[in-house]
């Protein structure tokens, strides 16, 4: 099915189709969110039994998108912007202290999604595969939102930036939280569907789905290729 009519959800069923984005290199980023470490890290499963087994079990679906999905397509993404000189930006959870002190009270909270991560740390770092090159920017951020959280914003707009490609994880986290922090601010934004993941594919579709022509354009990174020529 065409980009343009997936991922609707109630609100745009029988909306018209939406035309082709004006995604001139000069004015277009390419935003990857939290591609870390720390999230791709793995016990040994043989070492494991009981509830941490189910957890590893639970989690392997995600770690599958991830590397044989996610980050390879996200790698030829980021290539293919780079020769089209469209500007590639990133950021990572990443706090300036090493006790967090700074950090959000999202990410303070008990659970799942309270991280410490320090700047220097290796957990905090960028996979090797979705590295900056040269001078491209990486904002460091203690919120979910790439945006509200850092000077991203400031950034983009200094380099003229009016739209902006975001991939990466969480769909239904910092993916969704940045996306509608960009739509506030008026950028138009697109979300690459097959280099984003969520926890579960369940969730991430559900995501898709609610952001999806309201705060985004949601499509594969072909059709976006596609589209820009690249």
């Amino acid at each position: 099915m065409s980009w343009k009519k997936s991922y609707r959800s109630i609100y745009y069923q029988g909306a018209p189709e939406p035309d082709d984005m004006d995604l001139k290199p000069s004015e277009t980023a390419l935003l990857v969110i939290d591609v870390q470490n720390t999230y791709l890290e793995r016990a040994d499963r043989s070492t494991l039994s009981g509830a941490d087994l189910v957890h590893y079990d639970a989690w392997t679906p995600f770690h599958d998108r991830m590397h044989n999905q996610v980050i390879p397509r996200t790698a030829s993404l980021l290539a293919d912007c780079r020769n089209a000189g469209v500007e590639c930006v990133f950021a990572r959870i990443a706090t300036h202290t090493l006790d967090g002190r700074e950090r959000s009270l999202s990410q303070k909270l008990p659970g799942w999604n309270n991280l410490l991560l320090p700047k220097h740390a290796n957990p905090s770092q960028l996979v090797p595969e979705l590295q900056p090159v040269g001078d491209e920017v990486c904002v460091l951020k203690t919120t979910d939102s790439a945006l509200t959280g850092t000077n991203l914003r400031l950034i983009l707009q200094n380099m003229g930036i009016r739209n902006v490609i975001c991939c990466g994880i969480f769909t239904d986290q910092c993916i969704s939280s940045t996306v509608r922090s960009l739509a506030d601010e008026s950028f138009g934004v697109i979300v690459v569907e097959d280099c984003c993941a969520a926890g579960s594919d369940e969730l991430h579709h559900k995501e898709l789905e609610i952001m999806n022509m309201i705060y985004c354009h949601v499509m594969s990174s072909n059709d976006l290729k596609t589209m820009m020529k690249i």
